[in-house]
């Protein structure tokens, strides 16, 4: 199509006026390349509006064309090419702005973002139609051109082979959807390539790996890989635990003690449940198998060491040890351990501690000493909950060292913090006393070693001296008091009184 020689439209009057421009045609077409480009910036969803930079740079390159023109008129001969390489960058920014429109504006409204892979494979193609376009307008056959130059052709297919294969590869993925931003993959069987999906762009995927490496990953190799996607379908992943005890320990005891020590642990969820199984006899014990599920799955070694503490504490506590390998040799004489506290001492530290608590004032050495041998402590990790509210209880615990929280909630709230406890405190005796539910939640806060009072020892004394009914009730109704205090000035609310008599009498007369 050749520029006519007087244009009748009267935008095309007032260009021909100015620049010399005779070309009919492309002055509509910028006129629509503006009304596209605006149509867009203002129907574009929100965050989206960059995408019209391409459009506005390819049109802002036209009327520069067109200025250029006007400051330095081309010559006859110059001025057909020069009006077709115009019109390309007018046509261009024209399909764009309607791609848009159409992708962006039309499509997100009705279905989620499209990937930006498939936009920049579109947008290239607006430049292969608007190319075709002013070849066709030129006079030229775009096919003969194609066919005249099949060698060139194929050498740049041969060229660029991987790259062409990554844009398609990336095209699959896009399609298939194997996994997204975000999502935790491995890429290959080297457990070490796991990392989290940042971007997938049209020659490759990048992933930021557990280490903080930055990898980048051709889409081809993606293609041809066993992909494990950790976050799908389901936002949780199941983690693996071995843990092996003694023979004398029954199966079912160690399953029930390490399900209760991960509970509540760091990043374990409590949907879908913790299990854990018989895996394996090996020389050294017992194997577990303990199938923990996380959704923290960027953190899963903290995840895994905090479970592991919780088990290793738990077994402490029940007197179960880890055994170590059967096959061990000494080649060489290790200085002896540090001789094992003597039992008298443990009584003795044991009786000093019972003897500072309220609550045992009116009974007497003896008493106290008895409570002190029937009795055992246990080591509690940082974070575990020794009692929860709400739960069953006939003991009470008193603090040799460390420090614990108490908290409350009332009904689906969040805790209330109460107050902390240190060594010589003590919680839990209105359970031990009445056998009451337990009315706070106590976590420890560091490493802490608790003296567990349980109700034999009690009934024993009672047993023997019923009068003490009457000194102990008096002390737990001061007791009883002191909390009220505590829980009102936390905004809690406060247990209605309750004959403590009665309730001591029948709770130790079962």
């Amino acid at each position: 199509m050749q520029p006519s020689s007087v244009p009748n439209d009267v935008l095309d009057r007032t260009l021909w006026s100015l620049t010399g421009w005779t070309d009919v045609g492309a002055s509509r077409e910028i006129v629509l390349a503006l009304v596209a480009l605006a149509f867009f910036l203002a129907s574009s969803p929100r965050g989206r509006r960059w995408l019209a930079w391409g459009p506005i740079a390819l049109l802002f390159i036209a009327l520069a064309m067109l200025g250029l023109s006007f400051v330095m008129p081309v010559t006859a001969e110059a001025a057909p090419p020069a009006h077709y390489i115009l019109r390309f960058f007018v046509i261009a920014s024209l399909l764009q702005s309607l791609l848009m429109v159409f992708a962006v504006s039309g499509w997100e409204r009705f279905a989620s973002p499209m990937p930006k892979i498939f936009l920049d494979v579109l947008r290239w193609l607006t430049f292969a139609a608007a190319l075709l376009i002013v070849l066709w307008e030129a006079g030229i056959n775009a096919g003969e051109l194609l066919t005249g130059s099949a060698l060139i052709t194929a050498a740049l297919g041969f060229a660029l082979k991987d790259t062409l294969g990554n844009v398609f590869a990336g095209l699959a993925i896009h399609a298939e959807h194997p996994f997204e931003i975000g999502d935790w993959i491995q890429y290959d069987a080297n457990p070490a390539h796991i990392g989290r999906v940042v971007e997938i762009n049209w020659r490759a995927t990048k992933v930021i790996t557990l280490d903080e490496a930055y990898v980048i990953i051709p889409n081809g190799q993606l293609a041809q890989a066993s992909i494990r996607n950790f976050t799908k379908p389901d936002p949780w992943s199941r983690r693996s635990l071995y843990v092996v005890t003694p023979y004398d320990v029954s199966p079912q005891r160690v399953q029930a003690i390490i399900l209760e020590a991960i509970r509540g642990s760091f990043g374990v969820l409590e949907k879908p449940a913790p299990s854990v199984v018989t895996n394996d006899f090996k020389e050294r014990g017992v194997e577990h198998w303990v199938r923990l599920f996380t959704t923290e799955f960027d953190k899963r070694d903290r995840v895994d060491g905090m479970a592991r503490d919780r088990i290793w504490y738990a077994l402490a506590r029940n007197g179960i040890e880890i055994p170590v390998a059967t096959q061990a040799i000494r080649l060489t004489p290790l200085p002896p351990p540090p001789p094992p506290e003597p039992a008298d001492a443990v009584i003795e530290r044991r009786v000093r501690c019972l003897e500072s608590i309220g609550l045992l004032a009116s009974l007497g050495p003896q008493q106290v000493r008895l409570i002190a041998e029937h009795n055992d402590e246990r080591i509690y990790a940082a974070g575990e909950q020794i009692i929860r509210q709400g739960e069953d209880g006939q003991s009470m615990y008193v603090i040799m060292g460390g420090e614990v929280e108490v908290t409350a909630r009332d009904g689906d709230g969040p805790p209330v913090p109460l107050g902390s406890l240190g060594p010589g405190d003590y919680f839990g005796e209105m359970s031990l006393m009445t056998g009451a539910p337990r009315v706070a939640t106590v976590t420890t806060k560091s490493e802490s070693r608790l003296l567990k009072v349980g109700k034999q020892s009690f009934r024993e004394l009672i047993e023997a001296e019923p009068g003490l009914i009457e000194e102990m009730g008096s002390a737990l109704r001061i007791r009883l008091a002191e909390r009220s205090k505590a829980m009102a000035g936390a905004g809690r609310p406060v247990p209605e009184p309750q004959d403590i008599f009665c309730k001591i009498r029948d709770f130790f007369a079962t």
